[in-house]
């Protein structure tokens, strides 16, 4: 099934998503930085049949609105909340992947009664990060797969000669083609680059030194998924997870840090069954 591009105008922004609906239980996708929703798309497929699907373009990525200030955790809280409002949501599964694990453990510590449940996929940033760390970001700005595809490029060529070198799209499948098609524009200088704004990235990296992920208990049933090529492969970064989520399942997989991207199929499988006693 082929997801349909909606657009939800809020008061600051225009929030665009991709919607699944065969089924009827709420599924919130919810994907890292300098991503967009369309990486759910193999997801969205298998459990089209038993879910209502949602997967926006967080703001600042993909066809949503790019602001140049106001990346704040609440913000981006508040524009999920709205979109649930909007469909009619009083609760909702989420799956939540890299930078945006954090943002879920956020909002099911202030506001637990509207998630039902977490698929934290290799999350990342989950403490508050000090202060001296930000002059890494340069480097990080250099090295991270997720942002080495941001441009500018000369041409679409050219973009896409380095988007094959990029860990989330090394085998090159028709599904990581099509991710990068979406992700990417021609700019008015007739550069090509990412959808994903230079501010949106400066300002989400300042927000994730600020804001602590997980400061108290969180009780709702969590799926942590752990690729075995993913970032978090120390049991000393599972630590904070372990203390604060009291419901917690970690889940090693194959795959690197897109394991929708990478092994598909094994994912779908590891989070459906996961989400299938909640179903029932």
């Amino acid at each position: 099934m082929n997801p349909i591009r909606q657009s939800l105008s809020l008061p600051d922004i225009q929030l665009s998503y991709l919607e699944w609906h065969q089924g009827e239980k709420p599924l919130l996708l919810l994907h890292g930085l300098a991503d967009h929703g369309l990486v759910w798309s193999s997801l969205g497929d298998y459990l089209s049949t038993d879910y209502h699907i949602v997967a926006p373009d967080m703001r600042g990525h993909g066809d949503s609105s790019k602001p140049e200030t106001d990346y704040k955790f609440a913000s981006a809280i508040a524009d999920l909340s709205a979109l649930m409002d909007h469909l009619g949501w009083e609760t909702t599964d989420v799956v939540a992947h890299s930078w945006s694990g954090k943002l879920a453990c956020i909002w099911a510590r202030q506001n637990p009664q509207r998630l039902k449940s977490m698929v934290l996929v290799d999350p990342i940033f989950v403490w508050k990060m000090p202060s001296f760390l930000k002059l890494t970001f340069p480097l990080l700005f250099r090295v991270l797969s997720s942002l080495q595809g941001m441009g500018p490029f000369t041409s679409y060529e050219s973009a896409q000669a380095k988007a094959k070198q990029l860990t989330q799209y090394k085998e090159w499948t028709p599904l990581q083609q099509q991710v990068f098609q979406t992700g990417i524009e021609q700019k008015a200088d007739g550069s090509w680059g990412s959808k994903f704004t230079i501010a949106a990235r400066d300002r989400i990296f300042a927000e994730v030194m600020l804001v602590p992920g997980l400061t108290a208990p969180v009780a709702t049933p969590t799926l942590f998924v752990q690729p075995d090529r993913g970032v978090n492969r120390f049991d000393s970064q599972l630590k904070p997870y372990k203390k604060y989520l009291t419901n917690l399942r970690l889940c090693p997989i194959p795959g690197n840090h897109w394991p929708f991207l990478s092994a598909p199929d094994t994912f779908n499988q590891v989070v459906g069954d996961f989400l299938q006693p909640r179903k029932e």
